[in-house]
């Protein structure tokens, strides 16, 4: 029994193996950048620093629960172009608020916790279905790596993790650079564009280096100005 649980236990953990696990990590680390700032975005609107942890602890719980579900329907889900096309139109409707916020801000309210509990809870959800949206792409890809389930579980787990960590340094960062907030939801804008195109004209889906080129450039553009402290006398 002993030699048959090793035998197991070898197939396993082979160096094969080992190395389809890097690559899933690698793909949930790169593909995670734009996800992580659109959550760090999501949070600005809550003044206070400690709700905003916890809002990111609670959406990307939710948001772990919605990418197992989706790992284990991938095959199934792929073959629906309305999916993709609900991703898109949700990031699309993302970024729209955002900038009509740019352009109005009277109608941008920020959540101080207490009495604003259900928009509190509203933001845990987009938070959730934000990753849900910009994970389409991500575990359909690391299914197509390996079919071992629990190796990609395993990848998404990391991933989440690796996803928690980011978001967090960028919501410090959004706070110090002048335009990585707008950078930010042009990097969502460009993910529901491109979703868009995969879910109506697969045939014309922009390349994958397309979209990190653009997104490396927003993000360039996001970094180029610090917010400027005045210290008072």
């Amino acid at each position: 029994m002993l030699e048959h649980l090793n035998t197991n236990l070898h197939n396993v953990f082979t160096f094969k193996t080992f190395g389809f696990l890097i690559v899933l990590v690698a793909l949930e680390t790169v593909l995670s950048a734009d996800n992580a700032v659109a959550l760090a975005a999501l949070v600005q609107d809550i003044k206070d620093p400690n709700l905003q942890q916890r809002a990111l602890n609670w959406g990307l719980i939710i948001a772990f629960l919605l990418r197992v579900s989706l790992l284990f329907t991938a095959t199934w889900v792929i073959q629906f172009w309305q999916f993709e096309l609900g991703g898109a139109i949700y990031l699309l409707w993302l970024s729209g608020k955002h900038f009509w916020n740019y352009f109005f801000p009277e109608t941008n309210e920020k959540i101080t916790g207490g009495n604003n509990n259900l928009a509190f809870g509203n933001i845990i959800l987009m938070i959730a279905f934000t990753d849900l949206a910009f994970s389409v792409d991500s575990v359909t890809a690391a299914v197509a790596v390996s079919s071992r389930t629990w190796l990609v579980l395993t990848g998404c787990i990391i991933g989440i993790i690796t996803l928690r960590f980011m978001a967090s340094l960028f919501v410090r960062w959004l706070a110090e650079f002048t335009y990585l907030l707008d950078a930010a939801y042009l990097t969502v804008f460009g993910v529901g564009v491109r979703l868009m195109f995969k879910a109506i004209v697969p045939d014309h889906v922009p390349p994958q280096w397309m979209m990190l080129t653009l997104i490396a450039t927003l993000f360039a553009w996001g970094f180029s100005k610090r917010v400027v402290s005045v210290n008072p006398d």
